[in-house]
């Protein structure tokens, strides 16, 4: 038997128009400083490109015409709106448009009430934030105790002794654990600035 027959995998079928949706297309939506600040404080803490963000929140039509039927116009027109281009996928600009055509909403609108589904998120990932602070407070007591523990094994054991080698090295690993989990908690300050 061939073996390239045997490795032959059968790809789902794929059309055009499918991988046409999954292009990337640059818009432009007028919105208000705080739907722009809370799409980039989510996009950039949880780690997740601004593009994927976009087409989670907008790409569903269901979704967009329930949002559709709760905008209110007077609050939209009442914010400053602050011009912010986007790459989002085909596809999702396709659902806003048709949407906002369909249920006479402004597609900026569609936008903004989509951004502020993220508040809630934000919400959760600012009381975490605070609880690492308080954890990370509490480690910091921990190297320090484990530092002097290490002294007293020196001066001691001496530097050549086993267990003081273990202990070196155990706490070499949480200084280094401390420092990531530092690193973590600043780059999770822009939650906690985001108000």
């Amino acid at each position: 038997m061939d073996k390239r027959k045997e490795l032959y995998i059968s790809l789902p079928k794929t059309s055009a128009s499918e991988l046409m949706g999954k292009q990337s297309v640059r818009a432009t939506f007028r919105l208000s400083s705080d739907a722009i600040r809370i799409m980039s404080i989510v996009s950039a803490h949880m780690g997740i490109k601004q593009k994927s963000l976009f087409d989670h929140l907008a790409e569903d039509e269901n979704t967009l015409q329930k949002i559709a039927a709760e905008i209110r116009e007077k609050e939209i027109l009442e914010k400053e709106r602050i011009p912010k281009t986007f790459v989002l996928s085909r596809r999702t600009l396709a659902s806003l448009e048709e949407t906002s055509r369909n249920c006479n909403a402004p597609r900026d609108a569609l936008v903004e009430y989509s951004i502020m589904r993220l508040r809630p998120l934000l919400s959760k990932e600012r009381e975490k934030h605070r609880h690492r602070c308080k954890l990370l407070e509490k480690s910091h007591v921990w190297l320090r105790a484990g530092e002097k523990i290490l002294d007293e094994s020196e001066k001691s054991l001496g530097k050549e002794d086993p267990f003081h080698i273990r202990l070196e090295k155990a706490l070499d690993s949480f200084r280094n654990a401390h420092r990531r989990m530092t690193a973590f908690v600043e780059k999770g300050e822009a939650v906690e600035d985001g108000k």
